[in-house]
C-alpha cells in the first residue's frame, strides 16, 4: 500500500550518503535556494536525458506546512472507507499491529521523513525552512527530477489506480529510482553510473541507520520501513540497468514497469513476464469491505515478518504470477473486532513455485496464528485453476459461510497489468 502521491517527495532514508551531502554547498537563503535551481536545471537535464518545458516554482515551507501537506495528500488519496478497509487487511496479514492506528502512523512517519516535494498541482517544489542547509541542494537535484518527469507524464495519474496497488509501487520505483540516480549523477557529475555499488544492498543499512535521529522510522513496523526504501533503492537498481538495456528511452507510457517482480527481476521485465489478473466471483454471502493485492515485493516482507529469513522471503516469493485478496464482514449485523474473514489467492508460474510459497505460507501462517484466541481459524490449499498452479490462504472465524462454499475467481491471461 505504498501510495502513488509519494512520488512526489523525497525520502530521507537511506538516500544521498555522505559523499554526496559532503559534494552539497549549504544553501542558506531563499535567493540561494533559487539561485541553486537555475544552476542545477542543466544538470538534470543532462542526468535524465529530457528537457523542462517550463520552470518550477521553489518555495519555503515550515515543518507544520509539511505536515498539513502530508495530511492533505494522504487523506486525498485514502478517504476513510479506503483506509479503513486497507488497515484491517493489513492487520489480517500480520504486517502492522492490530493496535497501530495506520493514518497517524503514516503520517507521522512521512512528516519525519519528508525532506522536499514537488506539487503537481502548483507546479511548485517546496523545501522546508528547517532543512540542514548542507541537504538543501540534495533536496533540490531530487525534486527537480520529479518536477522534469511531471511535464512528460501526470504524477496524480498514479493515484487514480485504486486498489492496483502493485502496479503503483511499481510505478512509484521507476520514478523516485531515477530521481535518485539523477541526484547522485548531479551532485557527483564525475560519476559513472555503472561504478556504483548495488543500491539495493544498501537496503539494510538504510533500514537501520541514523535511528537516533529518526525515532518514528527507527520504531516503525517492518512493512512501513521497507516499503519507504524500496522506491528508492529498488527502483534506482532497476533504472540503472534500464538505463545501459535502454539507451535514449524513458521508463514511461508502455515501457513503465507493471509489477514489482519487474522491477526486482529486471531479466523478467525484458522478458514481457507481465502478472496474469484475478476476479473474485460475485458472492452474496457477506460484504466484501476491501479488496487489492500484494505483490512479489510484499509478499517479501510477509514471510520476513513471519519467519524472520530474508534471502528465504525472497525465494518463497519469487515465481509470483499474480494475486488478489478480499476483505469480507462476516455475516449482516454490526462489525465486530475479530468478524473479518481473509481470502487470498496467489497465482505461480510453476507447480515448483507453487509448491515453495504453499509450504512456505503454511509454516509462516501457522506461526502467524500461534495463540490465537478459539474462534478462528484458518487454511492454506493448493489449487489448479484453468491450468494455472494457484495457492489460496483463508483466515475466518470458525461459523463463517466461506467454509462451506469458498469464494470463488476466474484467471485473466494478461489481466493483472490493466
Amino acid at each position: 500500500m505504498r501510495r502513488g502521491w509519494a512520488a512526489g517527495a523525497l525520502v530521507v532514508v537511506g538516500l544521498g550518503g555522505a559523499a554526496c551531502e559532503q559534494r552539497a554547498r549549504e544553501v542558506q537563503s531563499e535567493a540561494d535556494l533559487k539561485q541553486a535551481v537555475q544552476q542545477m536545471m542543466p544538470a538534470v537535464e543532462r542526468a535524465t536525458g529530457l528537457r523542462f518545458k517550463q520552470h518550477p516554482v521553489v518555495l519555503r515551507r515550515s515543518r507544520t506546512q509539511v505536515r498539513d501537506y502530508v495530511i492533505h495528500k494522504f487523506d486525498d488519496d485514502l478517504p476513510p472507507p479506503e483506509l479503513a478497509g486497507a488497515q484491517t487487511a493489513y492487520r489480517l496479514f500480520g504486517l502492522i499491529p492490530d493496535t497501530l492506528d495506520l493514518r497517524r502512523s503514516m503520517i507521522d512517519l512521512l512528516t519525519e521523513q519528508v525532506a522536499g516535494y514537488f506539487d503537481p498541482d502548483s507546479n511548485a517544489l517546496y523545501v522546508p525552512s528547517d532543512i540542514d542547509p548542507s541537504q538543501a541542494r540534495l533536496v533540490i537535484s531530487h525534486e527537480l527530477v520529479h518536477a522534469l518527469q511531471h511535464q512528460y507524464l501526470n504524477l496524480d495519474s498514479l493515484v487514480e489506480l485504486k486498489r492496483q496497488n502493485d502496479r503503483r509501487s511499481a510505478a512509484q520505483a521507476i520514478l523516485e529510482g531515477q530521481a535518485t540516480l539523477a541526484q547522485v549523477l548531479v551532485l557527483m557529475p564525475e560519476q559513472k553510473i555503472e561504478s556504483l555499488p548495488n543500491l539495493w544492498d544498501l537496503r539494510a543499512a538504510a533500514l537501520g541507520g541514523g535511528q537516533d535521529q529518526m525515532k518514528v522510522f527507527g520504531s516503525a513496523p517492518l512493512w512501513l520501513r521497507e516499503s519507504l526504501i524500496f522506491p528508492y533503492l529498488g527502483g534506482a537498481e532497476f533504472v540503472r540497468w534500464f538505463e545501459h538495456e535502454y539507451v535514449g528511452k524513458q521508463p514511461y507510457g508502455p515501457l513503465m514497469p507493471v509489477s514489482t517482480e519487474q522491477i526486482l527481476h529486471p531479466a523478467r521485465y525484458a522478458a514481457g513476464d507481465r502478472p496474469d489478473g484475478v476476479a473474485f466471483e460475485p458472492s452474496a454471502s457477506d460484504a466484501v469491505r476491501y479488496e487489492d493485492g500484494l505483490g512479489e515485493f510484499e509478499i517479501r516482507l510477509l514471510f520476513e515478518q513471519h519467519l524472520g529469513d530474508d534471502s528465504a522471503a525472497a525465494r518463497l516469493a519469487e515465481g509470483w504470477d499474480g494475486d488478489r485478496y478480499q476483505v469480507r464482514a462476516v455475516g449482516g449485523g454490526p462489525r465486530r473486532a475479530g468478524a473479518d474473514a481473509l481470502v487470498w489467492y496467489t497465482l505461480w508460474d510453476d507447480k515448483a513455485a507453487a509448491g515453495r510459497f504453499l509450504q512456505g505460507l503454511g509454516r509462516a501462517w501457522a506461526k502467524r496464528r500461534s495463540g490465537t484466541a478459539a474462534g478462528r481459524r484458518f487454511e492454506v490449499k493448493g489449487l489448479l485453476i484453468s491450468g494455472v498452479p494457484v495457492v489460496r490462504l483463508m483466515d475466518a472465524p470458525t461459523g463463517w459461510v466461506g467454509w462451506k462454499r469458498a469464494p470463488a475467481i476466474r484467471i485473466v491471461r494478461g489481466g493483472g497489468a490493466r
